[in-house]
């Protein structure tokens, strides 16, 4: 009999590390099988909170929040690149990083109408792969309709408040727990997974959280 298992991952659309988390638990959790049936349920995190709406030049944004200069950035986006390869996702160019806020308020109403992973899916590779802005609301719309969601609602979400309350909420929830960081991989609502780890680590994670259960 299959362990019913519910995964809350914490995580950013701009945050490429997440996306690489992400790869690599659907990994493990194909390579588990039927023996673990799986939920995730995708949870608000902004790296950047404060991010002006037209975003920021990406090279400039690391060197002040991080002190990075081009040679290390050149390595990180190599390393990047490769675990990307590695699990089947590509990361092509990107030169802006964005507000994000509107992308998380789409996802939540993307949970409610059960489209939640193709939206989170949708939202990675347009940032990552095709450096597209995610937090203009024509993306968003287009992103929505491209995974089966109503663009009129879409469009109506994201032109007022709609959910904003909700996005804040859970957001200040993880952080309240100690969440400062992301992706942060939550198992069973008590067991904490931090990082883009290998799929091998999160594979012996989930298989021992199982046993336990």
């Amino acid at each position: 009999m299959s362990k019913e298992m519910r995964i809350d991952f914490v995580s950013d659309v701009s945050c490429p590390w997440c996306i690489i988390g992400l790869k690599a638990l659907e990994q493990a959790l194909e390579n588990v099988g039927d023996s673990v049936d799986a939920s995730i349920h995708f949870q608000p995190f902004e790296l950047n909170p404060a991010m002006v709406p037209e975003g920021e030049d990406i090279g400039e944004h690391i060197f002040n929040k991080y002190g990075a200069g081009p040679e290390q950035r050149a390595q990180s986006t190599e390393m990047i690149r490769a675990r990307g390869e590695a699990l089947g996702f590509e990361f092509g160019s990107r030169e802006r990083i964005y507000n994000t806020f509107d992308a998380h308020r789409l996802l939540h109403w993307a949970e409610l109408e059960g489209k939640q992973h193709a939206l989170k899916m949708a939202l990675f590779s347009a940032y990552f792969t095709a450096g597209e802005n995610v937090g203009a609301h024509d993306v968003l719309v287009r992103l929505a309709g491209q995974v089966g969601l109503d663009q009129a609602t879409a469009k109506n979400i994201l032109v007022g408040d709609t959910y904003g309350v909700e996005v804040r909420e859970r957001e200040q929830f993880f952080q309240r727990h100690g969440i400062n960081s992301v992706p942060a991989i939550i198992i069973n609502q008590k067991h904490l997974i931090s990082g883009g780890q290998p799929p091998e680590v999160f594979e012996q994670a989930i298989r021992n959280i199982a046993a336990e259960a």
